[in-house]
């Protein structure tokens, strides 16, 4: 009896491995050629509409332009060893004039499925209004994000995140790599940044004005910006600053890297 199952398994395995090579693809993922899938669409959004961009395995761009028209065009690459290596992960756009969400899930999750298909790599482009509220979720790569009139939220990226300016409320999370980020203003919520394996360059403008507590850091916290005093407790764990007035909150947390405060006007994007 026991034969007989190892016999069928080895059969089903077989079978498995001629259906991949008889497709061009290949075991374990190495693909022996590139199939491509592009998408291009435009749309209309109302200022303030939401944008959100979700388990891309690649780079995600949004490009903001300060525009009143409200058009956003969408740009997507997506490349794989084969066209139902492209169906396992397909990219999908779900549009109203009041959001914008492109997503792309795994159908197919299960180790022995992936062993014998290549891996999926997708590049996402957006060019949208600068009136938005942003939103990146779970990013295997590289963000970069331009300027933003309303809330950022980053959670979940493995890659270098930028973004060129945010207002009224930020939130980053769980990034695997350095964050830059400037800020024009920001709301009463402020801002909070947590969990992040990289250094962090903060670059403030003249009109923002908060109250800074970083805490949890294997770093340390250095102002460029004058008459901005750090104030540091428990052996570099722990900051504090008062920037301009105070007011608005900006915290930080979990941190594996270096705090580098400075003025937006002199800025340089994180290395």
């Amino acid at each position: 009896m026991k034969k007989r199952i190892f016999l069928v398994v080895l059969l089903v395995i077989a079978a498995a491995v001629l259906g991949v090579i008889s497709r061009g693809g290949s075991i374990l993922g190495r693909s022996t050629g590139e199939v491509r899938r592009e998408i291009r669409q435009t749309y209309q959004l109302d200022p303030g509409a939401r944008v959100e961009v979700s388990g891309i395995n690649g780079t995600v761009d949004i490009q903001t332009a300060d525009t009143d028209t409200g058009t956003a065009e969408v740009y997507v690459l997506s490349t794989a060893g084969s066209e139902s290596d492209l169906d396992s992960r397909p990219v999908t756009i779900d549009q109203s004039s009041s959001s914008l969400v492109v997503r792309s899930e795994q159908r197919h999750s299960w180790a022995f499925w992936r062993m014998f298909h290549s891996e999926v790599k997708q590049q996402v482009v957006l060019k949208v209004p600068r009136k938005i509220a942003l939103s990146v979720r779970g990013v295997n790569g590289r963000v970069a994000a331009g300027e933003v009139d309303g809330s950022v939220e980053v959670h979940g990226v493995n890659g270098k995140v930028d973004v060129a300016q945010a207002s009224d409320y930020s939130n980053i999370s769980g990034v695997n790599g350095p964050v830059a980020i400037s800020v024009n203003q920001l709301g009463q919520d402020g801002m909070r940044i947590s969990g992040v394996n990289g250094g962090i360059e903060l670059r403030l403008a003249d009109t923002v004005n908060a109250d800074l507590t970083a805490s949890g850091i294997n770093g340390k916290l250095r102002s460029d910006i004058p008459n901005v005093a750090v104030n540091e407790e428990s052996m570099h764990s722990k900051y504090s600053a008062h920037i301009g007035t105070g007011g608005a909150p900006i915290k930080i947390s979990g941190i594996n890297g270096n705090i580098h405060l400075t003025r937006a006007t002199t800025a340089t994007t994180t290395s």
